[in-house]
């Protein structure tokens, strides 16, 4: 599959690469950095990387304006999105052919071609195995080897998440042979507004702990107004409590405008199928899910209390 992908990559002259809504450092990083090798190597070709630019991200790089014409005879290539609800950007259609590049579970096979590798840490990682498997023919500079290495530290909580295997750290290990400023990398990935350390307090203060180790936290409008947080800064924070003894698995509710996220994360209880029920999904124990209303919320806590007395501590 990763010739296939390589061959219609050198076919096409015009390439467009998207990536999830909301997007997270790895989104970034795989779309950025895969379009960062294909201009060093061919760069002759148009390769733009679209979606809505996301504040806190664009130290890793800047989205292109795309005009719709630009669609016309070309390659589409969707990084880290696990179905066709999350690309942002409806017209990721509109191309000849299309490529799914994912690691999350494969729930819809959308694309002409589809390469989805469930073991990989992140989709930047599967960028990094993709070059060293071509490092004859493809070209990884710095740029890039700075935007894979962020999708891959942010994906794995800093090496921490056990999705970091030794392959993980064997590709992140070439990608800081490279000279990008590691230090200041880190810096921009996780230094926070003071105000998001003040939302975080209300967090733990608020946190609703069972004795099973199944915990929720409730984040309203009317709260992020309070600390003049966005829902994005306030859902940045959800794997910031994982270090509480005894908590299993935990969801972090965000009410929107017209829709409450939720945000699953775990420490063993497999998640991703109490997603999948509130039009969600992701990794086993990283997913995300939306809801509606206070009883979809409510359900929801129940059933995320049920699944830890089912697996033990």
């Amino acid at each position: 599959m990763k010739t296939k992908i390589l061959n219609e990559i050198k076919t096409f002259e015009t390439i467009v690469i998207h990536r999830h809504v909301r997007p997270d450092p790895d989104a970034y990083g795989s779309q950025m950095g895969l379009a960062e090798i294909i201009r060093a190597t061919f760069p002759e070709k148009k390769v733009y990387v679209v979606g809505t630019s996301e504040p806190t991200l664009e130290f890793l790089g800047e989205i292109d304006e795309v005009a719709d014409n630009v669609y016309n005879g070309a390659l589409v290539i969707v990084c880290d999105t696990a179905n066709t609800e999350r690309i942002d950007d409806s017209r990721y259609q509109n191309g000849e052919k299309l490529i799914k590049i994912d690691h999350h579970p494969n729930d819809d096979p959308y694309g002409d071609l589809l390469w989805v590798n469930t073991k990989a840490s992140s989709c930047s990682e599967m960028i990094t195995s993709f070059y060293e498997n071509f490092k004859d023919e493809l070209v990884l500079n710095e740029t890039a080897a700075r935007l894979l290495y962020a999708g891959i530290v942010g994906d794995t909580g800093r090496f921490l998440y056990p999705s970091t295997t030794e392959e993980t750290l064997r590709l992140a290990a070439k990608l800081v042979t490279f000279p990008f400023d590691r230090s200041l990398l880190y810096q921009n990935l996780y230094q926070r507004p003071f105000k998001t350390v003040k939302l975080l307090g209300y967090i733990f203060e608020h946190l609703n702990l069972k004795d099973n180790g199944a915990a929720t936290i409730y984040i309203s409008k009317d709260i992020l107004r309070q600390f003049d947080i966005s829902p994005k800064q306030a859902s940045d924070l959800v794997s910031s409590i994982e270090n509480i003894e005894g908590l299993k698995a935990w969801i972090m509710f965000v009410e929107e405008e017209n829709e409450i996220r939720a945000r699953l994360r775990s420490k063993g209880p497999v998640i991703n199928e109490l997603a999948k029920e509130y039009r969600g999904g992701g990794h086993p124990l990283a997913s995300g899910a939306t809801v509606y209303t206070q009883e979809e919320v409510t359900e929801m806590g129940e059933k995320l209390y049920q699944i830890c007395n089912e697996t033990p501590r």
